[in-house]
C-alpha cells in the first residue's frame, strides 16, 4: 500500500513537472518569437537616420513583465521595446506594435475561443474549473464566480448585438442555417439556434444575427427576419441555405425580392441518402458535374444526364434536384468570382463542425440564454478568420442591379432593356 501511495505521488509530481516544462517551453518560444519580430522591424529601418547620422529606430530595453494566458498555461513575459523616432506624413510618431502579442493583450485568441467551446460542450460551472485548470494550469485563476461573470457578460453582449441598428449595414448576400447542438436543456430538449451571416458591399463577411429557434420552423424564421427588418436591415439580393429550412417561406413574406440559392453541400448529402451505397460514389461525381458546370446550360444538361442515369431506379433522388433546379442554379446569375461562396453555407458549417461532432453530451449550459451566448462567442471568435469574397470589388455592382449571365457582366444591360421596353 505504501508503494502504491509513493507511485501515485511520483506520478503527480511528474505531471506537475511536465506542465511546468510545457509552460516554460511556451514562454521561451514566445520570447524568441518576439525578439525575432523586433529584430526584423529594426533591420527594415536600419538605413533611416537623423541629421547627425543616428539610427531612428533602436532597441529600448523591455516592457514591464505581464502574465499572458496561453494554451500551455499562464506565463510571465517581458516583451522587448523599440524606440521609434520616425514621423509619418501627418507628423505623428510611428510606433512599433507587436502582432504576436498586441499591447494590453492578456489572453491569447485560442484561449478566448476555448472558453465558450468548453462551456457549450456541456460542462457545468462545477466541472468547468478543474477542466480548465487541467488544460491551463492552476495559475489560470478561473473560479466559479469568474465563470458566472463571463457567461453573464456574454449574454449581455449577445443581447446588445441583437438590438443594434442595421440601417447603416448593407448585406448583399446572406447565408442562413439552423444550428442543432448536442447540448441538452431538459429531458428531451436540445439547443437550436438560427444563424445568419452576411456579405457587405466591401465583400467582408460578418455575423448578422443569432437567435433562439424551435426546430427551424417557419414561425421562428419569420420572427427572426421581421426583427432584422424592424431594425433597418435592407433586403439581401440572394440568400443561401438548406432547402429543408422553414426560412424560405418566411423570407418570401418578409423580403419578397430576395432570391433563393440552395446549399449544394446539404443537397448532395440528401440525394446520396436516397441512394444505395453501391452507387453513391458515381452519383456524387454526377452531382459535382452539375454544381461545377461551366455555365447554366451545361448544368441543365448535367441534370438531364443525372436523371437519365439514376431516374428509372431511384426517382426520389432525382426529384430532389429536378424539383429545385431554379434555386440550385441561381448562383449562375451572379459574378463567377462569387460562385464558390454562393454554393454553400460553409462559413456557418465550418464554424460549428467541432460542436456538432459532440452529440452524446447530457449536461448543458442551464438556459437558452446561456447556450445562445456561448454560440455567439464562438461565431464572434471565428468571424476574424472568415475570408472576404473573391472578387469583392464587384459586390457593389450586384447590389446596384447589374445583370450577370453565367457569371459575366452584361455591359449596358439596363440601357438595352429600357430601349426594348420603349
Amino acid at each position: 500500500m505504501h508503494r502504491v501511495h509513493q507511485a501515485e505521488k511520483l506520478r503527480e509530481e511528474l505531471m506537475l513537472d511536465l506542465d511546468e516544462i510545457a509552460r516554460q517551453g511556451a514562454r521561451r518560444m514566445l520570447a524568441e518569437a518576439l525578439e525575432a519580430e523586433v529584430e526584423f522591424y529594426i533591420e527594415a529601418a536600419r538605413g533611416e537616420r537623423d541629421e547627425r547620422g543616428h539610427a531612428l529606430v533602436v532597441r529600448n530595453g523591455y516592457a514591464r513583465e505581464r502574465e499572458i494566458l496561453l494554451g500551455a498555461g499562464a506565463v510571465e513575459l517581458k516583451a522587448p521595446r523599440v524606440n521609434d523616432r520616425r514621423v509619418d506624413e501627418d507628423g505623428d510618431r510611428q510606433r512599433f506594435k507587436s502582432v504576436i502579442v498586441p499591447p494590453y493583450m492578456r489572453r491569447s485568441q485560442k484561449v478566448s475561443e476555448l472558453l465558450p467551446l468548453l462551456y457549450l460542450h456541456g460542462l457545468s460551472s462545477g466541472d468547468f474549473i478543474p477542466a480548465l485548470e487541467e488544460f491551463f494550469g492552476s495559475e489560470a485563476s478561473l473560479s466559479a464566480s469568474t465563470i458566472t461573470r463571463l457567461t453573464e457578460r456574454w449574454q449581455s453582449e449577445r443581447e446588445s448585438f441583437m438590438s443594434r441598428d442595421l440601417s447603416r449595414r448593407d448585406y448583399v448576400y446572406v447565408w442562413v442555417d439552423g444550428i442543432h447542438t448536442g447540448v441538452r436543456l431538459g429531458r428531451d430538449e436540445r439547443l437550436c439556434s438560427l444563424v445568419m451571416v452576411g456579405a457587405r458591399l466591401d465583400g467582408a463577411k460578418e455575423l448578422v444575427a443569432i437567435s433562439d429557434g424551435y426546430r427551424e420552423s417557419e414561425a421562428s424564421w419569420a420572427e427572426f427576419l421581421r426583427d432584422l427588418k424592424k431594425r433597418g436591415m435592407r433586403a439581401p439580393v440572394l440568400a443561401v441555405g438548406d432547402g429543408a429550412l422553414g426560412f424560405w417561406a418566411a423570407v418570401r413574406d418578409v423580403f419578397p425580392t430576395t432570391r433563393h440559392q440552395r446549399d449544394w453541400v446539404h443537397k448532395t448529402r440528401n440525394v446520396l441518402d436516397s441512394l444505395p451505397k453501391s452507387v453513391q460514389r458515381r452519383a456524387k461525381g454526377a452531382i459535382r458535374e452539375i454544381s461545377c458546370a461551366e455555365n447554366k446550360i451545361e448544368a441543365s444538361k448535367a441534370i438531364e444526364a443525372f436523371a437519365s442515369e439514376f431516374g428509372a431506379k431511384w426517382p426520389k433522388a432525382v426529384s430532389k434536384i429536378a424539383s429545385e433546379k431554379e434555386q440550385l442554379l441561381a448562383f449562375y446569375d451572379y459574378p463567377a468570382e462569387h460562385w464558390r461562396h454562393l454554393r454553400t453555407t460553409n462559413p456557418i458549417e465550418s464554424t460549428f463542425a467541432p460542436v456538432r461532432a459532440r452529440t452524446d453530451l447530457t449536461k448543458g449550459p442551464g438556459s437558452r440564454e446561456a447556450g445562445l451566448a456561448m454560440i455567439y462567442k464562438l461565431l464572434e471568435a471565428a468571424e476574424g478568420r472568415w475570408r472576404k469574397l473573391t472578387g469583392s470589388q464587384v459586390v457593389a455592382l450586384v447590389r446596384a442591379g447589374a445583370r450577370f449571365v453565367n457569371g459575366e457582366l452584361v455591359e449596358g444591360s439596363e440601357e438595352n432593356e429600357e430601349k426594348d421596353a420603349a
